[in-house]
């Protein structure tokens, strides 16, 4: 089985974590960047990571996540600010597994991500952003190796059901 880990990541949460995975997956594999990524037919199984932008999947993934091939075994994971759990968090994966619709999605993960200085600075002066900035600033220290452990596990949990 040939897999791929491949992600979208702006302050390198969601590139920790994609590499995380890779180091517990069996060969052959590969890792790259989604801007890299030009083929995926000769693989088995794809891990696709990116951060949450706006509570949403960021705009440069859409077009990937719907140019998925149908039956393609896909694993989606994510890095946020917010708290696990909660609506903000959930969101962007909700959206994320409709647009790879498509695909046969095995299993999700999502941790916690440091969020930028400049997007802390900007979204706390939006009174409408209160509650989530109070959220983020607790992600601070995050993604740390508890969770890039718990990605590992994730990673080798969806090779083993890509199997059967």
């Amino acid at each position: 089985m040939r897999i791929l880990v491949t992600y979208h990541s702006l302050t390198g949460n969601t590139r920790m974590v994609a590499e995380a995975m890779y180091e517990a997956l069996p060969e052959p594999k590969d890792i790259k960047p989604v801007a890299q990524v030009t083929d995926l037919s000769g693989y088995d199984l794809v891990f696709i990571g990116f951060p949450v932008h706006s509570h949403s999947v960021p705009a440069r993934m859409e077009p990937f996540l719907k140019s998925l091939p149908a039956g393609l075994k896909t694993a989606l994971f994510m890095t946020h600010g917010s708290i696990p759990g909660t609506r903000l968090a959930r969101e962007a994966m909700e959206q994320a597994l409709i647009l790879a619709g498509q695909t046969r999605i095995l299993g999700t993960f999502t941790c916690r991500g440091k969020v930028s200085e400049q997007a802390m600075e900007i979204l706390s002066r939006s009174p409408e952003h209160e509650l989530w900035t109070e959220m983020a600033v607790t992600a601070r220290n995050h993604p740390d190796h508890h969770d890039l452990e718990d990605a590992r596990t994730f990673a080798r949990w969806v090779v083993n059901l890509a199997r059967q």
